[in-house]
């Protein structure tokens, strides 16, 4: 007898999980399937992992900027088999406790591919599945190059499991997973290449600091290659041949070990979205604004699977949020993601929110900016570092603060307060008359404005 849900849950990430146990403490009774071990990307193969391959990068770094003012002693290096196994301690634990927390609260799960096979119902491992609805949260994978060798890329998932790093590394592609991985890599050792198509890296962050950002990169060591377009990727006994082009040259790149940084769309090819009748074109879903499919009001989506707001941990939980209250209510709130902060966690980290300065201008908005580098700055002076500069953006007459881009130590965490005034409509002047604690990177704000 085909087992009914209420709610069938396709993913363990954040969003899949936030949705789950909103619509279970309704009552409803859910089902959760993944095919991966639990707990989705952030925590096993994305965000959480890297970001504790960051935090050993950065001690590094720090040491090093410190030399003559003040640390000595010998060399510091990364032991990179003592870090994997400590940045397991991490990951490890995590399927487990996610499987756990399912059965704490009721929730049924299921391991195994998840395949549609009408409106409502869902095969795994040969059992079929009804629901009245169905949430797809399958998170990303690498998009497809379409060139001759890239079965031999290593993928994001499989750097952050190598037992030992290769001397040579080229990443391709110039988003997060690339700019971050040449830092951690670079200061770990290794000679890094990166190879880029488009004519800068992280189109996602402002120009400027973008560039103050490859200046760092190339004095650490990182060879980053603009306006370059791999061709093809071959492999030599234990070593690989990179061929790309760049403004009609052909080059030739070696190294231990290639990346995938390219990009990541949405895994639903092996959903079977047509035996389910959704919608999607060009690898995307087709959604409303309640994000549910267009085509068929039983499945909505949420993160990386929607594609509705940016690829961010906080925009899959908030769009889970929305989605459970649509589902358990009807249609009645759209996702906002006003004021939603990106981070790329490189050394020094970039960070924005906002509007950018060619948006405001596009948008015809009147307002002023101030942009400096301000590496003489105290809060860069002090840890030796050299890369620390802002371009904020704030609307003349209603004082709202329309954007803000920071590169620099702490911007991580100063670009939330931004944010926080963004989403909350502060001005500039709240955020100048605001008492921060000193000395602070959220004491340099009201120079910033």
């Amino acid at each position: 007898m085909t087992k009914q849900y209420d709610l069938i849950v396709i993913g363990t990430g954040t969003g899949a999980s936030v949705a789950a146990s909103r619509c279970r403490a309704a009552g409803w009774k859910v089902a959760v399937i993944d095919h991966l071990p639990f707990g989705g990307t952030c925590a096993l193969r994305g965000c959480d992992p890297k970001k504790v391959l960051v935090g050993a990068a950065e001690t590094i770094d720090h040491t090093r900027r410190m030399r003559g003012k003040g640390v000595g002693g010998s060399e510091p290096t990364i032991v990179w088999n003592e870090l994997i196994k400590f940045k397991r301690t991490f990951t490890e634990p995590v399927p487990p406790m996610k499987e756990q927390s399912f059965a704490d609260k009721g929730i049924d799960t299921y391991h195994g591919r998840a395949r549609f096979r009408g409106p409502h119902s869902v095969e795994v491992g040969g059992e079929v599945f009804e629901g009245r609805f169905i949430l797809i949260a399958v998170g990303a994978v690498p998009m497809r190059l379409g060139i001759p060798g890239e079965e031999h890329l290593a993928t994001s998932t499989g750097f952050l499991e190598l037992e030992q790093l290769p001397k040579k590394i080229i990443l391709l592609g110039g988003g997060f997973i690339a700019a971050e991985f040449a830092h951690i890599a670079a200061r770990a050792g290794a000679q890094v290449t990166v190879l880029e198509q488009a004519g800068r890296m992280l189109t996602a962050f402002d120009p400027d600091l973008v560039g103050w950002l490859m200046e760092k990169s190339r004095a650490v060591g990182i060879d980053v290659r603009l306006k370059t377009r791999v061709t093809a990727i071959e492999k030599r006994g234990d070593d690989f041949s990179v061929r790309a082009s760049s403004n009609g040259k052909d080059e030739v790149f070696t190294a231990n070990l290639v990346v995938h940084a390219a990009g990541r769309v949405p895994d639903l090819e092996p959903l079977d979205l047509a035996a389910a009748g959704v919608a999607s074109e060009r690898g995307r879903l087709t959604l409303n604004a309640f994000l549910q499919s267009v085509s068929n009001p039983a499945v909505y989506a949420v993160g990386d699977a929607a594609m509705s707001g940016p690829p961010l941990t906080p925009v899959a939980s908030h769009d889970a949020k929305v989605a459970a209250a649509n589902m358990l209510k009807g249609n009645h709130q759209k996702p906002n993601y006003l004021g939603v902060p990106g981070v790329a966690f490189t050394i020094p980290p970039i960070a924005s929110v906002g509007l950018s300065e060619k948006q405001a201008r596009e948008d015809g908005l009147k307002f002023r900016m101030r942009s400096e580098k301000a590496s003489d700055w105290y809060t860069t002076r002090r840890v030796g570092e050299t890369t620390y500069g802002f371009k904020v953006l704030v609307e003349e007459g209603s004082d709202r603060i329309l954007g803000a881009h920071l590169i620099g130590p702490h911007v991580d965490e100063v670009i939330n307060l931004f944010a926080l005034a963004i989403r909350n409509g502060l001005t500039a002047e709240d955020l100048k008359t605001t008492m921060f604690a000193y000395p602070t990177g959220a004491s340099d704000i009201s120079h910033m404005i």
